[in-house]
């Protein structure tokens, strides 16, 4: 079985469960599948110590320019997010990786920085329903969806605020793998889904 690189980007004040929710439930699936079917890593602008909104100091494990080639990759949210969804490095880098990309998922208002990509015009997003007017007010061409944990366009899936990181990659390993494994994850993890 081949493993799918599956790269969670992280920078300056991102929700520290955004990002650290998809990590462990992609890494406890490789432990109940008995096989590393995920390769799970950080990704960031550059290799410099992060400072997650909360104070975590992260290291990214890769960079933007050499991170191995991705199959899926999460975007999180956070107040950091005001400032990258103006970031045409990041932005750009999210457009040139897409095509590639088997799946590109966002959390929170990880959905800011993909709806300033221009990918999700004309989709449906879910995002933090503290911003739902800002995210309206900003993204007409998105339609928002409210009280979801998550919306699953084929290709892109965004999710909802903080703790939905977790439904939404446990959808993702039901939609690869099948219930049973997500059940299973989800069960090692004590979450009810």
């Amino acid at each position: 079985m081949r493993s799918r690189n599956t790269a969670i980007l992280i920078f300056k004040d991102v929700e520290v469960l955004d990002f650290t929710g998809p990590y462990e439930v992609f890494s406890t699936a490789n432990t109940e599948y008995g096989e590393k079917i995920f390769n799970v890593f950080t990704v960031a602008e550059n290799d410099k110590e992060i400072k997650s909104a909360n104070g975590l100091r992260i290291i990214p494990d890769y960079t933007l320019t050499n991170s191995p080639p991705l199959d899926i990759l999460v975007i999180p949210g956070g107040n950091g997010r005001k400032i990258e969804m103006h970031n045409p490095v990041l932005l750009n880098w999210i457009k040139e990786k897409f095509n590639k990309l088997e799946f590109l998922l966002s959390v929170c208002t990880g959905a800011f920085i993909l709806g300033k990509t221009g990918l999700l015009d004309g989709a449906k997003a879910a995002t933090h329903h503290y911003s739902h007017g800002e995210f309206e007010r900003t993204f007409p061409n998105i339609e928002l969806v409210k009280n979801v944990k998550f919306v699953d366009n084929g290709k892109i899936i965004t999710s909802a605020g903080v703790s939905s990181s977790i439904n939404m990659s446990l959808h993702m390993i039901s939609k690869l793998f099948g219930e049973e494994l997500m059940r299973k994850t989800a069960m090692h993890i004590e979450f009810d889904f």
